[in-house]
């Protein structure tokens, strides 16, 4: 099993519910966040696109946040998660650095805090809180290697692209366009 999540850049209206959610969910500390909204125009006039999309960490398969972290505090549990041991954070912010998608923040207790994909809800069966509340449906979370789900079927039958793929870090976040 190795968990993923899909976002529909063309069902995206750019709410920020995820955020919300999360950022009660994880209860995460004002003007701080896990996950954020951007829009990103393109093209020239008369000619410009906008594509709204829902970022956060990429659980990457090859982590340079988890290869560089001193303590090991960074790391890969169960279904691909790349996770923080809060304890055993010392804060330096190496992992911070290393992140090509800026997915990480120091927490004002001092650790270093990202995206988990809500694993407590996924130990309960449930998925992440920002795709519970998407009002438009967008995102989309599973077993990639599951051939049969959802997800997996949309990857197979649309076209997606991942962030900064020129990195290497094989992103487990997938972006329907």
């Amino acid at each position: 099993m190795r968990y993923a999540m899909l976002i529909d850049t063309k069902k995206c209206v750019g709410c920020s519910d995820c955020v919300v959610a999360c950022q009660n969910e994880n209860r995460v500390p004002i003007g701080y966040c896990r996950d954020w909204v951007i829009e990103h125009a393109k093209g020239t006039f008369p000619n410009v696109s906008i594509e709204l999309r829902s970022e956060r960490c990429n659980h990457c398969e090859n982590s340079p946040c988890v290869r560089c972290c001193p303590t090991g505090a960074s790391h890969y549990e169960e279904g691909g998660l790349v996770m923080v041991d809060r304890g055993a954070c010392i804060g330096c912010g190496a992992c911070v650095q290393s992140c090509p998608y800026n997915a990480r923040y120091s927490h004002p207790d001092g650790f270093v805090d990202k995206c988990s994909f809500c694993n407590h809800r996924l130990e309960e069966g449930k998925n992440p809180s920002c795709v519970s509340v998407c009002p438009t449906s967008c995102m989309y979370f599973g077993d990639i290697d599951d051939e049969q789900s959802q997800l997996s079927q949309l990857l197979k039958n649309r076209t997606w692209k991942v962030l900064a793929p020129e990195v290497g870090t094989k992103p487990q976040i997938y972006y329907l366009t």
